[in-house]
């Protein structure tokens, strides 16, 4: 539908300003017009120049039922009149916008240039940081990665000076336990050979038992007439004739029985006849506190009966 075709409306001031200035240019009821000298140019809140065109009236337009003055004329300069306080009305508060546009734009910079600064400060500082770090981490750990390659080698070493002596050792070992297979091999060769002689050694020393236990069956009973026969010394009571029979009896045992004859007994019988003279006390009722030479005697006799049987023994092995 055509412009040409709609009803004529009655419009307001604000409606009129509502409408596109390439509606009235193109409306059929609007006269064309050629550019005013009034034309001003006025900078938006996008920044973009926009060019504000006069008022145009159609007299239509113009509320009939209002008193003239409080009507909006578009051009009244023109005719020579006063001219309407209207035409700057929106130039103001678009200027103000445009100034608080500008200084808000202008601030907003600031405000972004400082807070890229303080980021750039900030992500700086976190990365001198973070190096710093890093490097204290990198240089802890190539001192201890130091430490550890130097106890490492000490371990080494210690574990090849471990080794090698384990070496030794054990070659020392292996010419120890030759030698000592060597030994046993020999002593085993020697048992083998000595084993005749075990038999005749156990058969010896058998022999030696028996004369030994007749040479100390012999010693008991030659003590205890010994110890008689100081008895009666000692005694002021017993007769003398007592003790001569002893004597007598204890030397010619001495020469008749061969273990007392082996014992070469009548050369220390005579001694002890001839020379123990020791008594105890008057008041002594105890036969063994009599006499020194006689016990030594018989101490001795009692040793030589040892000796006496190795020898035995030793003659008839070396004979063997």
């Amino acid at each position: 539908m055509s412009l040409l075709s709609r009803k004529p409306q009655r419009r307001t001031a604000l409606a009129y300003y509502a409408t596109p200035t390439s509606d009235l240019e193109n409306c059929a009821c609007a006269p064309r017009r050629a550019p005013v000298k009034g034309e001003m140019d006025v900078i938006g809140v996008e920044g973009i120049n926009k060019t504000v065109g006069p008022l145009y009236w159609y007299s239509s337009m113009n509320n009939l039922n209002d008193p003239p003055n409080w009507n909006i004329r578009p051009n009244a300069r023109a005719d020579g009149g006063d001219g309407s306080k209207w035409n700057y009305a929106l130039l103001v508060p678009m200027l103000g916008l445009a100034a608080f546009r500008w200084i808000w734009s202008r601030e907003s910079q600031k405000e972004i240039e400082k807070a890229r600064e303080a980021y750039h400060q900030r992500t700086a500082a976190f990365q001198q940081n973070l190096e710093a770090k890093y490097h204290a981490v990198i240089s802890e750990q190539r001192r201890a990665v130091a430490q550890l390659s130097l106890e490492l080698e000490k371990e080494q070493n210690r574990t090849t000076s471990f080794r090698e002596a384990l070496i030794s050792q054990g070659r020392k070992l292996a010419e120890e336990r030759k030698l000592l297979e060597q030994e046993r091999a020999q002593i085993m060769q020697e048992k083998s050979q000595l084993q005749p002689l075990r038999s005749v050694y156990l058969n010896c020393l058998e022999e030696g038992d028996d004369w030994q236990r007749r040479a100390q069956l012999m010693l008991k009973e030659v003590g205890e007439t010994l110890v008689e026969r100081q008895n009666i010394y000692c005694s002021l009571v017993l007769p003398r004739s007592t003790r001569l029979e002893l004597e007598k009896s204890l030397l010619v045992r001495s020469s008749v029985d061969p273990v007392a004859a082996d014992l070469e007994m009548a050369a220390g019988l005579s001694d002890i006849f001839k020379h123990d003279k020791h008594c105890g006390d008057v008041w002594n009722t105890n036969k063994r506190q009599n006499g020194k030479l006689m016990w030594m005697y018989l101490k001795y006799w009692e040793l030589l009966v040892e000796l006496k049987k190795f020898k035995k023994v030793e003659k008839v092995i070396l004979e063997k």
